[in-house]
């Protein structure tokens, strides 16, 4: 309790414009490009400056011959900064929504094993209860679209948090969780064979996710598990779009998730082979900042995605 009320009379202290202008510098690392930002001039931006760092008793940043540097202390309260300006944004946007009805802005963020299952299903009943609402999507591997959370640049994530990112600073619900097929093209020499192992595939050009992805993980685990360990000629790529026009064009196999492999199936362009190696990967979460709350946009696509059908796990 003393911590808080120390740390509000700091608070009370700072100004909503030393705030901007730490944001700023941050940014332009230059003070008069800040300054020219923020509508002062550089000797007001100046004194700005070192009324906070003397209100915080630390130096926030290095002035160096042509530009600014923030030091460690500097970089926390940019930080900071950035996080309130999001959420203030947020704020608008979700009085905006009360206000004239559900539109602005949202931003999802999922790995390929989610599209299918998750995304689609979700974000078409969503467009159709609220078609004011513009929406991006990134299709990525999880430590980027984590990394684009921890920036306020998506709204959330529907992937998993890797080991570089600390869980505290999430909020994480689990909602699919799906086996990894090896697939290939329709008439891949493969295709028709009553079961198919890994070794039999260890000859194979394969096209596999980059290192510490969870499926790349999991996959170089059950090389292990089944003794191989000759290095595979393998091509990376976090792109299904790409790994897909590899598949279609040669002889090459690589592992994805099932429902992805059956819409590709559907479509006739890839078939899984009878793997005797069952591979998964961890569930797929809902991920979410909690130090951000969520704009009324991104809490109405939550809803939906939460609610939606689970499928049956499978083996």
């Amino acid at each position: 309790m003393t911590y808080m009320l120390a740390d509000s009379s700091l608070l009370l202290r700072l100004r909503m414009r030393q705030l901007l202008l730490i944001r700023l510098l941050d940014a332009e690392r230059h003070m008069g490009r800040a300054a020219a930002a923020l509508n002062v001039s550089q000797p007001a931006a100046t004194k700005l400056l070192a009324q906070a760092e003397e209100v915080l008793g630390e130096r926030l940043f290095e002035r160096l011959p042509r530009g600014m540097l923030p030091t460690p202390c500097g970089e926390v309260i940019a930080a900071y900064a950035r996080t309130l300006l999001v959420n203030f944004s947020s704020a608008r946007e979700s009085m905006a929504a009360l206000r004239s009805g559900l539109s602005g802005m949202l931003r999802i963020a999922s790995v390929p094993g989610a599209v299918n299952q998750l995304v689609a299903p979700a974000l078409a009943e969503f467009k159709r209860r609220h078609p004011q609402v513009k929406v991006s999507v990134v299709v990525e591997t999880s430590d980027v679209l984590v990394s684009l959370l921890e920036r306020g640049e998506a709204d959330l994530v529907l992937g998993r948090l890797t080991e570089a990112h600390d869980r505290g600073d999430y909020a994480v619900v689990p909602l699919l969780e799906e086996a990894l097929v090896v697939v290939v093209r329709q008439s891949h020499p493969f295709v028709g064979h009553n079961s198919v192992s890994l070794t039999d595939l260890s000859q194979a050009a394969w096209v596999v996710q980059p290192p510490g992805t969870p499926q790349r993980t999991r996959f170089d685990a059950a090389l292990r598990e089944a003794g191989i360990t000759r290095k595979l000629n393998t091509t990376e790529t976090s792109s299904t779009v790409m790994t897909t026009a590899l598949l279609e064009v040669s002889d090459m196999v690589a592992v994805m998730p099932e429902s992805l492999a059956q819409h590709y199936g559907r479509m006739g362009v890839l078939r899984a082979l009878p793997l005797d190696v069952p591979m998964r990967v961890p569930a797929i979460n809902l991920i979410t900042s909690e130090g951000r709350p969520l704009s009324a946009v991104a809490a109405q696509f939550v809803t939906l995605v939460q609610h939606l059908p689970r499928p049956a796990a499978t083996d």
